[in-house]
């Protein structure tokens, strides 16, 4: 009988193997609808979800592959144009009496018990080195644990003249050093310059300030500065501890400032401790920063993100201040998998002249740097033409600048260009003039409109209708990539990150281009490891042209900082990394991003009682991440391998940890945790 039970769980799994593996032909808005479906019935309180009988047998095969995949069962059942398919939760059954008695039992003798009770009172189970780290090591001389402590969260005990001296020690480093004066000058012209006295003020008044700042305004490096200098100037000490999502970033974070203060990492500023990307612990800690504020007065809270819900955050810390900051990146050019498809099978350079053109540009004319007053000037342009049908300033600025910048300018605020703002307002002749010098009418507005669909909405025809002819080409080219973009779909899984097409891309953008960094976004080591094969695999890729760097948490910090450095004259960078380089590390050299659009999500199954790391599709607020990577020093292109109608149906933000695990795993944890600090407070006493 057993064998007989294994047999048949084996071809049960080996037909869930064969079923996960199939690809079906299923256009992108079916499958997106049905996954939708069902990750929706999952959330829900429900047993059972019955499809309608209206999906095609693809589609019901579909359904019974991602009901697997998400732990669930499903069953078809009909006949003809009755057939539905119905998806059913099951819960795993725990016997938590039968088999006890058959667990081999064991005793201890009295001599042992009393040494293993003298151990556990002195030590306590907990995490190893780091229950050393808090609670020490015992003295048996003393029978008291002897205390290591950390002073990372201690106040400096430094006098105020001590900090004075320190303080004029380095303004007047500041002032006479060439490379800190030519450093500052290029911190003055960060857009966070001008927020500077805005967000001491805030920093002042207010426990928790949240600072929404864009992608390249210097929040990062500067805002810590701010501060200390803020309070150095008073004669006040302050210690300033920042958490950064991967250590890759606290190192890259900490020696940009360091240098930046004309100091050496180990002084005044370094590095401690990773702290992972937002995960079920830091939600925790969050929570509990929040109960702890009030009993410590003294005690500020910094929220700096460039993708973070803003109100949400600003709500939960009890309407705290925001201080939104524009920040500028370079003009980006976006294309989906329709596009790429396009692109890897035309044999013409077909889609990098705009970006050379750019690059070059902005290479050869330092006017096109833009200080903060001009943003603020763009800014206020673009206000009083949409609001108040103030017209001069824009065109003053569109016409004294000339420049592609100019024209292609996002609002910090709206991400209104001057395009949409003629064509939502039917400027017919400056729409022409615009399109005519080369303005980029695919951009997309924060809420993702485009310029024609600002003109359609605002019943502007004769505008909607030049830019539909403007568009015509790019409506054919459109039409010829929904084709391959079917046919691709038809023999590829999309859930899984295809290799062979990031080689043929990197190949185009290589045979293109001459020079320009190439950073590839995947989802995990499995996918770097795979992707670095199929290049070396190619003759194309495997001369010293081209210089392939692996960026993952798992690789040492030494080999992580090779990723900086520029390749020889002649040698093209290919960096393969995760998530890793989403934020808080920039890659000056990067002109190329290729997005898979995955990544490695923790999650838990409460139907199958399982903790899985499982790939999946990023936030809206991620995929804008990795396009910025692309345009951070110069123009750039972003590759997504994943289609438009994709794009648009990704969530806002990623789920926090926190609502994607079990519960009672962080409660014990905090428990634990509970019981070592009260252990350490008694042996204090």
């Amino acid at each position: 009988m057993a064998k007989k039970g294994n047999g048949k769980q084996k071809r049960g799994q080996g037909k869930a193997q064969s079923l996960l593996r199939q690809n079906l032909k299923i256009d992108e808005p079916s499958r997106i609808q049905i996954t939708q479906a069902l990750q929706n019935f999952r959330a829900s309180n429900d047993q059972v979800y019955t499809f309608e009988a209206n999906l095609s047998k693809s589609e019901r095969a579909l359904v019974h592959q991602l009901s697997l995949k998400m732990g669930m069962k499903s069953k078809s059942s009909g006949k003809s144009k009755n057939r539905r398919v119905s998806v059913f939760k099951t819960k795993m059954k725990v016997d938590t009496d039968s088999g006890l008695d058959s667990l081999p039992h064991f005793s201890f003798s009295g001599e042992a018990q009393e040494t293993l009770g003298d151990l556990f009172t002195h030590y306590p189970p907990g995490y190893g080195d780091s229950w050393e780290q808090m609670v020490g090591y015992y003295n048996y001389r003393t029978d008291k644990p002897k205390q290591i402590r950390d002073d990372t969260f201690k106040r400096p005990s430094i006098s105020s003249a001590d900090i004075r001296k320190k303080f004029e020690a380095y303004i007047n480093k500041k002032n006479r050093d060439p490379h800190l004066m030519k450093i500052n000058t290029i911190r003055s012209k960060l857009p966070i310059a001008a927020y500077e006295d805005a967000i001491i003020s805030a920093v002042k008044s207010n426990q928790v300030v949240l600072v929404c700042g864009e992608t390249g305004c210097g929040k990062t490096t500067q805002v810590p500065q701010f501060i200390l200098d803020d309070m150095w100037g008073k004669g006040e000490a302050c210690k300033i501890v920042c958490t950064q999502p991967r250590r890759i970033s606290a190192i890259s974070v900490s020696e940009r400032i360091a240098s930046e203060r004309g100091e050496i990492i180990g002084g005044h500023i370094g590095y401690k401790d990773e702290i992972h990307e937002r995960d079920r612990y830091s939600d925790f800690m969050m929570a509990i920063i929040r109960d702890m504020l009030p009993s410590y007065p003294h005690l500020r809270l910094i929220l700096m993100s460039a993708t973070v819900d803003a109100q949400r955050f600003s709500q939960y810390f009890g309407g705290c201040p925001i201080i939104v900051v524009p920040g500028f990146t370079h003009p980006v050019r976006t294309f989906y998998l329709e596009d790429v498809l396009s692109i890897v099978k035309s044999n013409k350079d077909n889609h990098l002249g705009n970006t050379k053109s750019n690059k070059d540009n902005h290479l050869n004319n330092d006017d096109h740097e833009f200080s903060v007053e001009d943003k603020l000037c763009l800014d206020e342009a673009i206000d009083l033409a949409w609001s108040n049908d103030d017209w001069d300033p824009l065109l003053e600025l569109i016409s004294s600048k000339g420049s592609p910048e100019i024209f292609d300018y996002q609002h910090s605020l709206t991400g209104f260009t001057p395009l949409m703002v003629f064509a939502g307002k039917g400027r017919v002749g400056d729409l022409c003039m615009l399109l005519s010098i080369g303005a980029d009418c695919q951009l997309r507005a924060r809420d993702e409109r485009t310029a024609l669909d600002i003109a359609e909405q605002e019943n502007q025809l004769e505008a909607a209708e030049i830019l539909k002819n403007h568009m015509g080409n790019a409506s054919s080219n459109s039409k010829e990539g929904e084709t391959l973009l079917d046919k691709y779909l038809a023999r590829v899984n999309p859930e899984i990150v295809d290799v062979v097409l990031i080689e043929q891309l990197i190949r185009k953008i290589c045979t293109e281009s001459e020079s320009g960094g190439i950073l590839v976004f995947l989802p995990g080591w499995d996918e770097i490891n795979k992707t670095r094969d199929k290049l070396l695999q190619s003759p194309f890729f495997s001369d010293s042209k081209f210089s392939i760097i692996c960026l993952h948490s798992m690789i040492p910090s030494t080999e992580q900082k090779k990723v900086f450095l520029r390749p020889s004259p002649g040698c093209r960078k290919i960096v393969l990394s995760t998530n890793i380089a989403e934020t808080a590390v920039t890659i000056d050299d990067i002109v190329y991003v290729i997005d898979t659009g995955r990544m490695k999500e923790k999650s838990y199954d409460p139907y199958c009682n399982v903790s899985t790391l499982q790939s999946s599709w990023v936030s809206k607020a991620s995929a804008k991440q990795r396009e910025g990577r692309a345009g951070r020093c110069q123009p750039g292109i972003c590759y997504h391998l994943y289609s438009s109608v994709r794009a648009a149906s990704l969530p806002d933000f990623q789920v926090p940890e926190i609502k994607r695990m079990p519960i009672e795993e962080l409660c014990l944890q905090v428990t634990d945790i509970f019981w070592q600090l009260a252990l350490q407070y008694f042996a204090e006493q």
